[in-house]
């Protein structure tokens, strides 16, 4: 019965419950800007890995590489999609 039991899974989601109160202690105590998005930010970055390599189950397959390479390729996207979209309309570049 222990090999049916998904420990993994289950560690993963308390320590992704974990870190989800870690974030929101960020709202209810008074940290200053610079520490409260230091914060988020490494909590965001912990959960998004957390929940690629166990619940999407990335580091399962054979393609590691081609999983991983195409991660890195859509977070370059978005970066510069958010880049592009500041610098139009908030900077004023056209």
């Amino acid at each position: 019965m222990k090999e049916l039991f998904p420990a993994k899974h289950v560690m993963g989601f308390v320590f992704s419950l974990i870190l989800t109160g870690v974030a929101l202690l960020v709202y209810f105590m008074d940290m200053s800007f610079t520490a409260g998005m230091t914060v988020l930010l490494i909590t965001a970055f912990a959960q998004a890995t957390l929940q690629l390599v166990l619940f999407m189950h990335a580091g399962e397959s054979e393609d590691k590489g081609s999983i991983y390479t195409s991660v890195l390729y859509g977070i370059i996207i978005a970066v510069l999609t958010v880049l592009g979209t500041l610098l139009a309309m908030i900077w004023g570049y056209v």
